[in-house]
């Protein structure tokens, strides 16, 4: 697959070319209308978020019957830090001993552009497939993700294009491609308390109410007892204590206040609501008089293996030869929201590199994996 149409790479260049860093656009998504609307697909840019702060978004199907497969990802980058301190510019897109360099080679703009060019094979031999294929393609994966994938999948519901499945481009294998699919993911969530007590001199502990000591038992009693032991297909939830801040310079004052700040992944035995209830218990006990602010990126949730998996899973085989690992770990990805509507899965490149300076993906790994993404086409719309 290395011919001008079904060769991914100078699509993945034109993409890093973007300077798409959260939540800029700078023409990512027109280069992307550029390469589906010969295909035949009817594309829709979707604009959300306050004004100066929109977040543009597209979504482009071919096709008006089911099945509906669906993929998502984001042409949305972090930033690339300090510019001179990577060998090329990171948005030049230079090849070099084999390997495309640039931000977003790796996350997600290489596999993007291999989805294309595997759809654009797949078209060639069947231009008059089953069912529908479409693209959803968000600015606002790698920001707040408020006006991104969330917002398009309301308005795909809302004008009949919510599909029947749904794979996300994230790169997930870990060290050869094809090894791991995701079928799920922790929820996560953060927690910041503040204990309050009675400042006073620290010779005179009886007149006052020290917040560090009320807070210090709030942290033992959450972190001594294990949320859980994991289940069938998550490991152990986790709660880490990512901070703690007392703003005293003195030595000899026992302080008014004392915060910390939590992180918790959680796994398909908890849900937010519950996990929240739970902070709030042992506060009660410990520090009554305290304050806790609480937000959810996302619920944990898990697609059990079924016909959609095993149909990535035949595509995976067929086109590398590699039996994937199913797999819930890492962090949280814009799945959390898709899995509300359709099944859900994650699959695509090595994620050797994501995030970091010299971010690069192998040229021949992102022509492999627009071989995988045309089996899973072929699978997925039997």
């Amino acid at each position: 697959m290395t011919n001008a149409a079904t060769d991914p790479i100078p699509l993945a260049q034109a993409l890093i070319r973007c300077r798409s860093v959260t939540p800029a656009d700078d023409g990512a998504l027109d280069v992307m209308e550029a390469a589906l609307r010969p295909l035949g697909f009817t594309c829709t840019r979707l604009r959300y978020g306050p004004e100066g702060g929109e977040v543009d978004n597209l979504f482009a199907r071919r096709g008006t019957e089911g099945p509906h497969l669906c993929y998502a990802g984001h042409t949305d980058v972090v930033p690339p830090g300090d510019e001179a301190a990577w060998a090329d510019s990171p948005f030049a897109a230079v090849i070099r001993d084999g390997t495309l360099y640039g931000r977003g080679a790796c996350d997600m703009k290489g596999g993007i552009a291999a989805f294309v060019a595997g759809l654009t094979d797949y078209l060639s031999a069947n231009p008059h497939h089953p069912g529908s294929i479409s693209l959803l393609i968000t600015g606002d994966e790698e920001g707040p993700s408020v006006d991104g994938t969330r917002r398009v999948l309301e308005w795909m519901a809302e004008n009949g294009h919510t599909p029947d499945m749904c794979v996300v481009g994230e790169p997930t294998s870990q060290r050869v491609l094809g090894d791991t699919i995701k079928i799920g993911r922790r929820g996560s969530m953060n927690a910041w308390i503040t204990v309050r007590g009675k400042q006073g001199h620290s010779a005179y502990p009886q007149k006052a109410d020290n917040p560090v000591h009320r807070l210090t038992r709030v942290l033992h009693a959450l972190t001594s007892t294990p949320l859980d032991a994991g289940s069938d297909w998550f490991e152990a939830s986790t709660l880490q204590v990512t901070g703690l801040q007392v703003d005293n310079s003195a030595t000899n004052v026992i302080p008014a206040e004392a915060r910390a700040f939590l992180n918790i992944r959680f796994n398909d035995k908890h849900n937010s609501a519950a996990l929240t209830e739970h902070l709030r218990a042992i506060l009660a006990e410990h520090a009554p008089d305290h304050e806790m602010r609480v937000q959810v990126s996302g619920e944990s949730f898990v697609t059990q293996p079924g016909p959609f998996v095993e149909a990535l899973s035949r595509a995976v085989e067929r086109s590398t030869g590699v039996t994937p690992k199913l797999d819930t770990g890492g962090g949280t990805s814009d799945a959390r929201f898709i899995t509300h509507y359709c099944p859900v899965a994650e699959l695509g490149a090595v994620g050797a590199t994501l995030h970091q300076r010299d971010e690069c993906a192998p040229v021949e790994e992102l022509r492999a994996l627009a071989g995988v993404y045309r089996a899973v086409i072929e699978e997925c719309l039997r």
